[in-house]
């Protein structure tokens, strides 16, 4: 199971955060959240994928943004339909890919996020499934993200698709026993998507609590 560190703001703090080697780093770029990112993302080792986190952002900016900081995934965080996500890979694929060898040149991944909260219809993902790598599902609640609470879990034994998702909302070092019980599941859980649990403030991680967290997870 994959991890991935969400809201990542300051230098310092990415650069040690980069250091524990998650396989994503996650940057937000939404002027409304506390954790939007703006400046410039630090040297990080080649195996750590940048994930940028767009909500019902225009698609060309989505795309200019993922050339500017080299991102290897986008998280689709709002309300984007399936004709968004097409039109986005469309561009991806006929604007971007014209600048490089096709060869070589491979397009992010895309993840399209659910808010779920006490109840979900697992079949509002349907349209999407062939359009994304992989899903997500965060805690529905006032912020787009970073709100710090699970949702019901027990939800997920609804899961009617085999596409691999990210599991978010709340995540801390509470969870891990009911994470270890989901790793015996059938589930396609294939990463964590970690943020507010794991910060002193805003855009902050503890490095202490990260490791401590890696370390039970095993």
């Amino acid at each position: 199971m994959k991890l991935k560190v969400c809201g990542m703001k300051y230098i310092e703090n990415i650069q040690q955060v980069a250091e524990l080697n998650p396989d994503y780093l996650g940057f937000i770029f939404y002027d409304r959240s506390p954790r939007n990112f703006e400046g410039i993302i630090p040297e990080l080792p080649k195996e750590i994928k940048k994930a940028g986190v767009f909500v019902n952002e225009i698609p060309e900016i989505v795309v200019s943004l993922v050339e500017e900081y080299g991102l290897k995934m986008v998280q689709l965080h709002g309300d984007e339909s399936p004709e968004y996500v097409a039109k986005l890979k469309t561009i991806f694929t006929e604007s971007i890919a014209e600048k490089h060898q096709r060869s070589k040149y491979k397009i992010p991944e895309i993840v399209k996020v659910f808010g779920v909260k006490d109840d979900f219809n697992f079949e509002k993902i349907k349209p999407y499934e062939e359009l994304v790598d992989y899903f997500l599902f965060d805690t529905k609640g006032k912020e787009r993200g970073g709100n710090g609470i699970t949702f019901n879990w027990k939800l997920l034994e609804n899961y009617n698709s085999t596409k691999p998702f990210f599991l978010s909302g709340g995540i801390g070092l509470n969870e891990i026993a009911t994470i270890k019980e989901l790793q015996k599941t059938s589930l396609p859980i294939y990463a964590l998507d970690v943020n507010s649990k794991f910060e002193t403030e805003a855009g902050l991680k503890s490095i202490k609590k990260i490791k401590k967290f890696k370390s039970l997870l095993g």
